[in-house]
């Protein structure tokens, strides 16, 4: 009964993968996991990593949950009739301009969950991000398994009635690496009730990375 269990598990897993992102389970995790390295590459030479000297001597490799298909949901998308702009606020003194674009609801283990999607004014008319969208959030883990002001997660939509949110790529604001960094604080609209055990977790330099 076990296996069959496990193997049912298995099959869900690899069916979800394979609706949420248009690829093989196989293929959408390794794609993941190269995402990962190149991050950790990205912190620990490149000129432009939030890290300091000192800090990417430390460094090793950020620490993450592991892939789980609960955590891409196709999330039912309703745009708001008439769209706000408004200034968020960050640990900063600055208040970029979002749009604040709909709500996307979705349920995970029974439980109905929602969200505001917004759009950062600064960079619709960039090429590239179109069809950005900027999903900020914290949940039960924030402040124990992950960093406790929050994490965001960048979405594209093209329009229609659903908006894909894979959870699996959620990731820390650079001000988790350096406080010299305004980071946008996730608003209370979007906590969400329950634990998000997906993603990037806490960033802790003195933590043995896992």
């Amino acid at each position: 009964m076990k296996s069959l269990y496990t193997f049912l598990l298995s099959m869900l897993f690899f069916l979800a993968l394979t609706s949420a992102q248009g690829q093989s389970a196989k293929a959408y995790e390794k794609e993941l996991i190269k995402e990962r390295h190149d991050k950790d590459q990205e912190l620990k030479t490149d000129a432009g990593s939030p890290l300091d000297s000192l800090s990417k001597l430390a460094f090793n490799r950020l620490n993450y949950f592991n892939p789980s298909a609960a955590w891409v949901v196709k999330a039912k998308m309703e745009r708001y009739s008439t769209s706000d702009t408004i200034q968020m606020k960050t640990t900063t003194e600055r208040l970029p301009l979002y749009i604040v674009y709909g709500k996307a609801t979705f349920t995970v283990d029974d439980t109905l969950l929602a969200l505001t999607v917004y759009r950062n004014v600064g960079l619709m008319s960039k090429p590239g991000y179109e069809n950005y969208f900027f999903v900020p959030f914290t949940d039960d883990t924030s402040g124990d398994e992950t960093y406790g002001g929050g994490r965001y997660v960048d979405a594209r939509f093209d329009g229609g009635e659903f908006i894909t949110i894979d959870f699996n790529r959620a990731y820390n604001p650079y001000c988790v690496y350096s406080k010299k960094y305004s980071c946008p604080i996730p608003p209370a609209e979007n906590y969400l009730p329950v634990k998000v055990e997906a993603g990037e977790k806490a960033f802790d330099l003195k933590q043995k990375t896992k």
